[in-house]
């Protein structure tokens, strides 16, 4: 294994009715303003808002509310929410929602307290923000980022046209009760799942291969994950499959997979792209990407990929050399993604924006390229993977 040192910032409370059990007395050791932040309203129509804000309100909190943050949160929403944690003098901040919203906080936790521009300080100078950001707590309603369990966050900054990762605020406390997300859609479940699926895989995929711990965890939550989006498809609302998804995105997010590990996440770089300059769905753009990105780097790790398809798909060595084996594995994962209805091609996205092969030199050209996987791949090769996924 790799040196590493590990530290898990984040308090969880899982299960049904922990917001409720919890959050009164967590709320005492916080002052008396709270920001509270979410999405584009739909915790107002399932009843989460009304059970959030009375408990808010019985604890004597002062609520400001930041609302209408987007999927792919944009660097504008961060400034936004700084703003008004700053004209509130936010105590806490309170994140109710999936990643989108989660990220969005982390970074406004630590833009609030310095008038220095984050995003300057982190993409340009390379520096960490360095006073101590507001308090985050996280009520998560919608699984698959995973983005409770860290203080890394996805941005898009829409006047570069970047989609990349910051560093800021972990959440001090995460609330995960599956019960959150019964009124997700089953499309919505399982395009999140699948990106708990690719967290485990890129991970999984780093460029080293000695048998270690990480690596028998990461297989574990694959198998969990796929065997639960499976179960989730036959019924979306068995609590059983909805909490193991919930816990399968926290522990793929968490920091265990990767200690002593080096990580590929270079289709998740593609996919931020991607995002950056279309608004497709994150876990969609990534199930697109993931057997393509597979099938140009296996042979790189023939061996890895052949672990892959025994320990993970089940799949026989019987009358198979070790590079069948390995290109069996990726069709599996391709066979899966169909299965549940996730799109296999870039045309197959509903994105507003028309995916052009324009666009895609563009995205290919602004990718952003890791040097722990197998092969490093070149901006060129990132474009032909993209074309061949058109």
């Amino acid at each position: 294994m790799e040196n590493f040192i590990y530290e898990y910032p984040t308090k969880v409370y899982f299960g049904k009715s922990m917001a409720k059990q919890h959050l009164p007395e967590i709320l005492k050791d916080y002052g008396p303003n709270i920001l509270l932040a979410y999405g584009g309203g739909s915790i107002k129509t399932n009843g989460i808002y009304d059970e959030i804000i009375g408990i808010l309100k019985a604890a004597g909190k002062t609520v400001t509310e930041f609302t209408g943050i987007m999927s792919n949160p944009t660097y504008a929403k961060v400034q936004e929410g700084a703003a008004l944690a700053r004209n509130c003098k936010a105590d806490l901040v309170l994140a109710v929602g999936g990643g989108s919203v989660i990220d969005c906080c982390k970074i406004v936790a630590a833009q609030a307290v310095t008038d220095d521009d984050i995003w300057d300080m982190e993409m340009n100078r390379r520096l960490a923000p360095f006073k101590t950001p507001i308090p985050l707590g996280a009520v998560v309603t919608a699984a698959g980022t995973g983005a409770e369990m860290n203080g890394g966050a996805v941005i898009t900054n829409e006047d570069v046209k970047i989609k990349a990762g910051m560093f800021a605020a972990a959440p001090r406390f995460a609330i995960l009760d599956p019960m959150y997300t019964m009124s997700l859609p089953a499309a919505q479940v399982i395009s999140g799942a699948f990106d708990t699926l690719s967290h485990a895989m890129e991970t999984y995929f780093g460029r080293s291969d000695a048998n270690n711990v990480s690596d028998e965890v990461a297989e574990a939550i694959m198998r969990n994950t796929i065997t639960n989006m499976r179960a989730v498809r036959k019924d979306l609302h068995d609590y059983t499959a909805r909490s193991n998804l919930m816990w399968d995105s926290a522990m793929a997010e968490n920091g265990i997979l990767k200690v002593g590990r080096l990580t590929d996440f270079e289709a998740h770089q593609i996919e931020h792209q991607l995002g950056a300059y279309t608004d497709c769905n994150h876990g969609q753009g990534l199930a697109v990407i993931h057997p393509a990105y597979y099938r140009l780097i296996y042979k790189e790790a023939v061996s890895k990929f052949a672990r892959f398809a025994r320990n993970v798909w089940g799949i026989s060595e019987a009358g198979r050399t070790e590079e069948q084996l390995a290109a069996a594995g990726i069709d599996a994962l391709e066979d899966f993604i169909r299965e549940c209805g996730l799109p296999t091609k870039l045309s197959d996205l509903r994105s507003k924006v028309e995916i052009t092969p324009a666009l895609l030199r563009q995205v290919a050209d602004s990718c952003n390229t890791l040097p722990n996987g197998y092969k490093q791949l070149t901006h060129e090769e990132i474009y032909r993977l993209l074309l061949e996924c058109l």
